[in-house]
């Protein structure tokens, strides 16, 4: 899945007669952050999206999955509304901190030996 943000609809007088009643959005690819990515696309919409609403999307055969038993000739479809994004990522500068940092890893003691006790008999 891919994360993106509608920016736009698609009218098309002519389309293929299985695309019939499938609604088309102009998709932004976006990065975790929100900055823009990429070309935008065309995305099929099966969740009723609107203009400036963030998205994910699917690309592939899985793209005409949600219009079964239908199968229009789509390569990307809108799947779902994002309401919320949170991203924790470190800075460069910590990261390289956290690489310099030495961490001790414990010794590990030998295993003991078991040995049976010899029987006399």
């Amino acid at each position: 899945m891919y994360f993106g943000r509608v920016v736009g609809s698609v009218w098309a007088t002519v389309k293929n007669p299985a695309m019939t009643g499938c609604r088309m959005l102009v998709v932004q690819p976006l990065t975790p952050e929100l900055e823009n990515t990429g070309k935008r696309l065309i995305c099929t919409d099966c969740t009723g999206a609107g203009a400036g609403e963030l998205v994910y999307w699917v690309r592939g055969k899985e793209a005409s999955f949600p219009f079964l038993p239908a199968e229009p000739p789509v390569d990307t479809t809108v799947v779902g509304i994002v309401d919320e994004v949170h991203v924790k990522r470190l800075l460069p500068a910590a990261v390289a901190v956290v690489a310099q940092v030495a961490v001790p890893v414990p010794e590990k003691a030998p295993a003991p030996v078991h040995r049976k006790a010899s029987r006399k008999g």
